[in-house]
């Protein structure tokens, strides 16, 4: 398997054919466990998932029937995706063992629909057998009984799935090559280095997702999520969060873009600890921080910048030169340290933090360029 290109996309290999058989195999075997008594209605949800269907029912070892079904969305204006009724289902299906086939479940929202539609068939009994289940999209709290392989929340092409009708005819499975397009920054300085101002122009620019963990943390306290009152627990005594909580909350961000040209991450990492475990978990979604853009200045400069600011915003810690300069103090111990992690990873790109915005947003732009011809 290498590189495939389908329209403006590039894509890898990612699941061999024999890989997929296997998976058919163990799938067919799970449901023949719990259906081979009866004789279960296989009912294909088209496109995606005929070539699954096709397998899956030459690899199942009893007696079945298959019924192939498409799905009608709402017509007119108010159109809005979901299902309103499966083309070819049969109305006789009352006291069978029915087995829904899907190519894939993401967020859930097909899958809602099928479950209504199939609520007044008075089946026997009802499952859904999914080729690929992406958890990290997932919202609903409906049971899948059976998933050939649960994948990150990545776009895939092959094997029945499609990319503008492209790709069903391959025998193996494709992921979107995001190394080819996405790209990953941590903006990191001290405080008052512009970093929220930078950021802000180069997601315009490169089309990035602004990640700010400052920015997470105050939508989840004010909106009293779970995770927001675990942070105010911590917070409210005065503790720092843990990296754990963190990471969980960054998880979450990515996870709401799957489609994302790539992230700027602002405010984290802030320890070493935290930039390997960072790393730990792009690397699970087949990701990696590309480069580190460093926004440097000098710390007499920073503070007369931080209380011209507090002048204006009026946070009080902004206006107070001692507590600025603690600050500095703990971003030098802390966060300093990390320079010398993303030099040995040769991703540390020094900026300089003086000048205007615009000349700084220009030497940020240089560096992103760089980063991306690689």
């Amino acid at each position: 398997m290498s590189l495939i290109k389908l329209h403006d996309k590039t894509f890898e290999p990612y699941v061999t054919a024999v890989q997929l058989q296997e998976i058919v195999a163990r799938v067919a075997d799970e449901i023949y466990q719990d259906l081979g008594d009866s004789r279960p209605v296989f009912v294909c949800i088209l496109n995606g998932s005929f070539m699954f269907a096709a397998d899956l029912v030459r690899r199942y070892k009893g007696l079945c029937e298959l019924s192939f079904v498409k799905m009608a969305s709402y017509e007119g204006t108010q159109s809005s995706g979901k299902i309103h009724h499966l083309i070819g289902l049969s109305d006789d299906l009352e006291g069978k063992d029915v087995v829904v086939i899907e190519d894939i479940v993401d967020t859930g929202n097909t899958l809602e629909e099928i479950y209504r539609i199939f609520a007044d068939k008075k089946v026997h009994s009802f499952r859904i057998a999914t080729l690929f289940f992406k958890p990290d999209a997932y919202t609903k709290d409906l049971k899948i009984d059976y998933v050939g392989k649960p994948i990150p929340n990545r776009f895939i092409v092959g094997y029945g799935l499609d990319y503008d009708e492209l790709g069903r005819n391959l025998p193996e499975v494709y992921q979107l090559n995001t190394s080819l397009t996405m790209t990953n920054i941590v903006l990191f300085g001290k405080p008052g280095a512009g970093k929220g101002t930078q950021a802000a122009f180069l997601k315009e620019k490169y089309g990035l997702v602004h990640i700010s963990t400052g920015d997470i943390f105050r939508y989840h306290i004010k909106n009293e999520t779970e995770l927001g009152r675990l942070v105010r627990s911590y917070t409210d005594r005065g503790d720092l969060v843990p990296d754990d909580v963190t990471i969980k909350m960054l998880q979450e961000e990515v996870a709401k873009n799957p489609d994302a040209k790539g992230f700027i991450f602002d405010g984290f990492p802030r320890t070493i600890a935290q930039a390997e475990a960072l790393d730990a978990f792009l690397a699970s979604k087949d990701m990696k921080i590309h480069g580190t853009l460093a926004l440097e200045a000098d710390d007499e400069v920073l503070v007369e910048r931080i209380i011209g600011r507090g002048k204006v915003s009026g946070r009080a810690d902004d206006q107070d030169e001692t507590k600025i300069r603690n600050r500095f103090a703990e971003y030098n111990e802390k966060t300093a340290p990390l320079i010398a992690y993303y030099q040995q990873q040769g991703k540390y790109y020094p900026i300089d933090g003086i000048g205007s915005i615009e000349e700084i947003t220009q030497r940020l732009s240089q560096a992103i360029d760089l980063i991306k011809s690689k």
